[in-house]
């Protein structure tokens, strides 16, 4: 699935994230899962998805790694994109806020790329995202590894995994500003 050594997989929540984890572990890839997620609202909300994405790194034994959280800094960028859509230019700015946080901590800690599962919902639009990843590759330096976490049977195995992990599946992406408020 990733050519490269030492990854650090950015993921939103382990619903998105649960079909990627089990094919990177199934497959023996040395990585790390990375919580960084300031955009996530009420903090109620923020600490239920951190401990759903441990729980779940937690049964396939994945490194987890959170950064603080700090949604005052990403309240700030984005305020001026509040009435944006969803898919608009705020999640744009929020991917490549969260994307280049995450490729500073991995050039930091030993990882060789950074991939991520904030495109698996079927509200979010990958490209979108990662256009956003090779931006904050850019600024960074990191590599970027595209994950495709909806083809191939993933979109099957992830639903089969919600279910049988019983695993908490939010209704909307977290933001505050979110117009969409449906199921994943």
């Amino acid at each position: 699935m990733i050519d490269a050594k030492k990854i650090l997989l950015l993921s939103c929540c382990a619903p998105c994230s649960c079909a990627v984890i089990q094919k990177l572990h199934e497959d023996g890839a040395d990585f790390a899962v990375l919580f960084y997620n300031p955009n996530i609202h009420p903090e109620e909300e923020y600490i239920k998805r951190r401990d759903e994405q441990k729980r779940l790194c937690d049964t396939w034994n994945i490194k987890f790694i959170e950064l603080p959280y700090n949604p005052k800094d990403w309240l700030e960028l984005t305020k001026d994109y509040k009435d944006e859509p969803e898919r608009g230019k705020r999640c744009s700015l929020c991917f490549e806020y969260r994307l280049t946080r995450a490729m500073e901590y991995a050039l930091q800690n030993g990882y060789d790329a950074v991939a991520s599962v904030l495109g698996v919902s079927r509200y979010k639009d990958l490209n979108q995202v990662n256009t956003a990843a090779y931006k904050a590759s850019e600024k960074t330096g990191c590599p970027y590894v595209e994950i495709e976490g909806r083809k191939h049977g993933m979109q099957e195995t992830r639903s089969k995994l919600i279910k049988e992990l019983n695993l908490y599946n939010q209704q909307y992406c977290g933001c505050i500003y979110s117009k969409i408020k449906t199921a994943k």
